[in-house]
């Protein structure tokens, strides 16, 4: 396990919604409208308290990325992934960038996201095209 980092700065940050291990600064958040497979996402610059996956190379709606999958080191639960390299010269911002599945995460507020039923799957953002 890596070692766990507890965020005391004054504002607000985004917790592990089984275990909350803090995981990023609401000031580290890129965009909050992202989509994925499962509903929304949102893109950070930082996040800690996680470990990473094996790199693998994703098509996504938006092209070709390689990724790793990231995980909580407080209950080992998968959160979403970091963009090591985008394929499409558009998608290079992404690179170095985290991305945390809404629903897997507390908010800032300490509340929780469900998925709706009725919520779009994928709306042009990163999700897998397959």
């Amino acid at each position: 396990m890596g070692r766990l980092f507890v965020i005391t700065l004054e504002g607000s940050f985004y917790s592990c919604k089984h275990c909350k291990t803090h995981l990023a600064l609401s000031d580290d958040t890129v965009s909050k409208s992202f989509h994925c497979r499962h509903g929304k996402a949102y893109l950070f610059d930082k996040v800690v308290n996680v470990t990473v996956g094996e790199k693998e190379d994703r098509m996504m709606i938006t092209g070709l990325h390689t990724v790793v999958d990231i995980f909580c080191v407080g209950c080992g639960s998968i959160l979403g992934w970091k963009y090591e390299a985008a394929h499409e010269k558009s998608q290079k911002y992404k690179e170095g960038k985290y991305i945390l599945e809404r629903f897997k995460v507390l908010g800032p507020d300490g509340s929780n996201y469900y998925m709706s039923i009725h919520e779009p799957q994928v709306d042009g953002s990163d999700a897998d095209d397959a």
